[in-house]
């Protein structure tokens, strides 16, 4: 069995929808640069137009609400970057180009500027999250640094003195455009935080065109806002307006007005929170009263009259009494047994006692050890007699005393037992009983077993 495939077929306002629905979010916000033409204004104010280059065209319209925030005039030949969202306009199925702000093309140069001082102070943390203070909930100070002139200082104290009439604001007077708004700026900062009566900073400028707002966008503004000890809120330009003030800044608001709403307080709001809380505070001590009362009456029930606890705790102390002194003489008898134990110990380990034992004991020892030596040397000198007179039986010089002698060759000395260890003329050396004599060798004779001599 086949199956057959089907398609959905749309109707051209749901592929333009689709086709839209692609556009607006993969193109969400560009910024595109050409030259105008066929611009026309109809009654509705609004501007359409032509955006081109040499090889291509796109359609373009600038509403009359946002008009408000331009600070050039569109006209025909008129290069421009503009700045919006890709849509579509169903009811002719063209794309176009919803347009935010225009400026002219050479606006391009600053905001290449711009993206390069964003870049270099955002790599060193001057936009970290992590380093922005909290505002303050009811400032005893606001520090308004803006223009006197402007439209953006009175929009920021109709709003403050609506939220909270009598909250005290203070202007610091200082340019917001031009070469020397920077300095002015930094000196405000510089002079707020050496007096540091403020709580909170508010940098407040009305709307206009990059270079209207460039002072905000200068490397030592940023710096000083940075280094401000106190909280800075900028407040510059329109809700579509960013400068590098903003996100240095501890709180960017879009517009004066919300940076009013922003920093002052409404006071009927707080009021109304007080009084909450005052509410809500009564509720809870009048709820605790409650539980300590009913606490209260609970342990009157358990404890009972009180005299009678103190009369329990009296019999309890003089039992404890009793019972502390019982045990105290039974532990001083026990302790003077011990005591006594070791007195008797000690007098038998005395040291007196032990040198006198020891004293006695080393005078025996030294008469037993003297008697021993006495007997000892007696019967070494009855057997070094006896030695001695067995090693003169058989010392040579006993036999010289008998007349015997011992001969010896000279010049050698060697002992001579054989005649025939000798010649003719040979000197000898006769050892006697004392005394000692040399003669030479003038004959020699053998003497036989008979006891004869032979020549």
């Amino acid at each position: 069995m086949r199956t057959k495939n089907f398609v959905k077929i749309q109707t051209v306002s749901e592929v333009t929808r689709s086709i839209r629905g692609l556009l607006e979010n993969g193109f969400p916000f560009v910024s595109v640069a050409g030259e105008i033409s066929n611009l026309r204004r109809p009654q509705s104010g609004h501007y359409y137009f032509t955006l081109k280059d040499r090889e291509a065209q796109l359609k373009g319209v600038l509403f009359k609400p946002q008009q408000r925030y331009l600070s050039i005039t569109p006209a025909d030949g008129q290069s421009v970057i503009c700045r919006g969202r890709i849509s579509v306009y169903e009811a002719r199925g063209e794309y176009q180009l919803l347009v935010d702000t225009m400026e002219a093309m050479g606006a391009g140069d600053l905001q290449a500027e711009f993206e390069q001082l964003k870049n270099l102070l955002a790599a060193e943390g001057l936009f970290d999250l992590s380093r922005k203070r909290s505002l303050p909930l009811l400032p005893e100070l606001v520090s308004l640094v803006t223009s006197p002139e402007g439209a953006a200082v009175h929009d920021f104290i109709r709003t403050a003195t609506r939220r909270f009439p009598g909250l005290p604001l203070e202007i610091y007077p200082i340019r917001v455009q031009g070469n020397t708004a920077p300095d002015d700026i930094v000196e405000a900062l510089q002079v707020l935080n050496r007096r540091g009566s403020s709580e909170v900073i508010v940098l407040c400028r009305g709307g206009g065109s990059l270079e209207d707002l460039w002072a905000f966008n200068t490397e030592k503004v940023a710096r000083a806002i940075f280094a401000s000890a106190i909280p800075v809120v900028s407040a510059v330009g329109h809700e579509i307006d960013f400068t590098i003030a903003d996100f240095v800044a501890d709180y960017r608001a879009a517009t004066p007005t919300a940076a009013a709403e922003a920093v002052i307080p409404d006071r009927q709001e707080l009021a109304a929170r007080v009084a909450r809380a005052d509410q809500d505070m009564v509720s809870v001590l009048t709820g605790q009263l409650s539980t300590l009362r009913y606490r209260t009456t609970s342990q009157k029930r358990l404890l009972g009259d009180p005299s009678l606890l103190l009369h329990n705790v009296r019999l309890k102390l003089i039992k404890a009494r009793l019972d502390l002194s019982g045990k105290l003489a039974a532990m001083l008898g026990w302790q003077d047994q011990k005591v006594g134990k070791l007195r008797a110990s000690l007098f038998e380990h005395s040291p007196d006692i032990q040198l006198a034992v020891k004293y006695q004991r080393s005078l025996e020892l030294e008469r037993r050890l003297r008697f021993a030596i006495g007997l000892t040397i007696q019967h070494n000198r009855r057997l070094l007699g006896e030695r001695s007179a067995l090693l003169d039986s058989v010392s040579p010089l006993a036999v010289l005393g008998r007349g015997y002698s011992l001969t010896r060759q000279l010049p050698a000395r060697t002992l001579v037992r054989d005649s025939r260890q000798v010649a003719i003329g040979s000197r000898l050396e006769l050892i006697l009983q004392h005394g000692a004599l040399e003669a030479e060798v003038v004959a020699i004779a053998e003497i036989r077993e008979n006891g004869e001599r032979s020549k």
